[in-house]
């Protein structure tokens, strides 16, 4: 990937001002981002088999109506033609054992929900960071000190 092509983020998350506040920290990473958003992981699906706008990175809220993180990552790995898109989980929750069961099931990345938006946007910029320089080498927890 060239340091100007678009890198596109699909992301899921069921609360609005949440989505709002991601779209504002993507803007701030700077760079060519493209974030298309979704409320659940039932959308994300539907536009993972329909859209000719394959995405660079998919990102879950772990806690989300109608199909959660975990069970769209299992839905998401369960496909072959998804195998090469890497997936990050996010969340409040830091259970290391549920990130170890996530990472088993397909999960790339965990990154643990900060609590300011300086953070935030610094926590998405590595992560996106680890994505673009790692591809799927590996797992990840993307964490942070506040």
């Amino acid at each position: 990937m060239k340091e100007d092509d678009e890198f596109h983020l699909f992301m899921a998350e069921d609360d609005l001002e949440d989505q709002q506040i991601f779209r504002e920290a993507i803007a701030n990473i700077g760079g060519n981002l493209k974030v298309t958003m979704f409320s659940n992981g039932i959308d994300l699906m539907e536009a993972l088999h329909t859209s000719s706008d394959s995405p660079n990175v998919i990102i879950l809220d772990f806690f989300m109506p109608k199909l959660n993180g975990e069970q769209t990552l299992t839905k998401i790995r369960s496909i072959e033609a998804f195998d090469d898109i890497p997936v990050v989980i996010f969340s409040n929750e830091y259970n290391i054992d549920r990130i170890s069961n996530l990472f088993e099931n397909g999960a790339n990345r965990y990154l643990h929900k900060p609590n300011s938006f300086k953070t935030l946007t610094y926590a998405l910029k590595r992560t996106i960071e680890s994505i673009k320089n790692n591809t799927l080498g590996g797992t990840a927890i993307i964490n942070y000190v506040e």
